[in-house]
């Protein structure tokens, strides 16, 4: 049996649908089972034991239609015998169809559904604390296995030198491993998802003022160094000095061998979130207000998982609105959503580290 698994783009969402892998490898050991993918997401895959071949798709084949037969040429050359695609978009559902295998599974959508052999309309409201964004993709696998299996949590697999080489960085850089170590996730992908500054830096000032020995990262990109100075700068003297901007990871795999070694991450919603989750690492989600937190509040547990959203403190602002709606209006509603609101569960968080 020959399986492709389709699921373009977004870090987080790769990394989510990667659990898809370990459960066919149980059931189906002797399978050669594929991952379509961005290639910039290979990362938080990477080494991952139950994938036999990644196929990338990449800038090149999604800005050119020329460039993008010729892919659709050599998949539909694989003879895939069935394929999942979780992505569910225009460009995953030609894939799709040119693979010409024999079961095709995909989410159910009405303008794509005739493709497919079996589709299945995500749920909205999640059966376990595992989250919607992890059963939503279990069930995909009902029509090869004759059951949807029991919730399980991504991992991302680091080597042994990945670790070490690590730890050595950290040490050099002054980072004493004997001492608490939070990465702080004080960006989100754009400014939608993204804490207001003044907002994050109270949160900052809080945690320090709680624990003193704490040392604190940022995870930030090269071009979102100015915003990582802004929130930096708006932080008290006391936690200036428990920041370490200048250590950060310089690519994605570097990211997260330093959230390993990391007794927490706190911070926005995100991938990075996602990652921690994948190396045990406990976690303190702060979501955004447009985005709904039953699909990825994923094993949230009251103590080394917990998340915050606005609609938790704040429900009568969702009346009568969509967030599609509150999207377009998302930084008025993050001034509703108060840093004081955090404090109580932020402060159950840290008690449990």
């Amino acid at each position: 049996m020959k399986i492709l698994v389709i699921q373009q783009k977004m870090i987080g969402d790769v990394l989510t649908t990667s659990i898809l892998f370990e459960v066919l490898r149980a059931k189906y050991p002797d399978a050669e089972l594929h991952y379509l993918i961005n290639s910039h997401t290979l990362p938080v895959v990477e080494n991952n034991p139950f994938i036999d071949e990644f196929v990338f798709f990449t800038k090149d084949i999604e800005n050119s239609k020329t460039e993008f037969y010729k892919f659709l040429k050599r998949i539909k050359a694989e003879k895939y015998d069935t394929v999942i695609d979780v992505y569910g978009k225009l460009s995953s559902n030609l894939i799709s169809y040119f693979t010409k295998a024999e079961t095709k599974i995909s989410i159910k959508k009405s303008y794509s559904s005739f493709l497919y052999n079996h589709t299945f309309k995500d749920s909205k409201t999640p059966k376990t604390n595992a989250g919607l964004a992890i059963e939503n993709r279990l069930q995909l696998l009902q029509p090869i296995l004759g059951n949807i299996p029991q919730p399980i949590k991504p991992k991302i697999y680091l080597t042994n030198t990945e670790i070490e080489k690590t730890k050595a960085f950290l040490i050099s850089n002054s980072i004493d491993l004997n001492k608490p170590l939070i990465m702080i996730g004080v960006l989100g992908s754009d400014l939608s998802k993204t804490y207001p500054f003044e907002y994050m830096a109270s949160v900052l000032d809080y945690i320090i003022e709680t624990y003193p020995d704490v040392q604190l990262l940022f995870n930030y990109i090269p071009k979102q160094l100015e915003d990582a100075n802004a929130i930096y700068n708006l932080c008290k003297v006391e936690t200036k000095k428990r920041i370490r901007l200048d250590v950060f990871g310089k690519s994605l795999r570097d990211f997260i061998c330093i959230t390993h070694f990391c007794d927490a991450l706190i911070g926005n919603e995100g991938g990075a979130v996602n990652m921690a989750k994948a190396l045990n690492t406990p976690t303190f989600t702060i979501f955004s207000p447009w985005i709904d937190k039953a699909a990825w509040s994923l094993f949230e547990n009251g103590t080394t998982n917990i998340s915050v959203h606005l609609k938790d403190f704040k429900p009568e602002l969702y009346k009568n609105t969509t967030y599609k709606a509150i999207k377009k209006d998302y930084s008025n509603f993050y001034n509703y959503f108060k840093p004081e609101f955090l404090l109580d569960n932020l402060t159950v968080f840290l008690k449990n580290l």
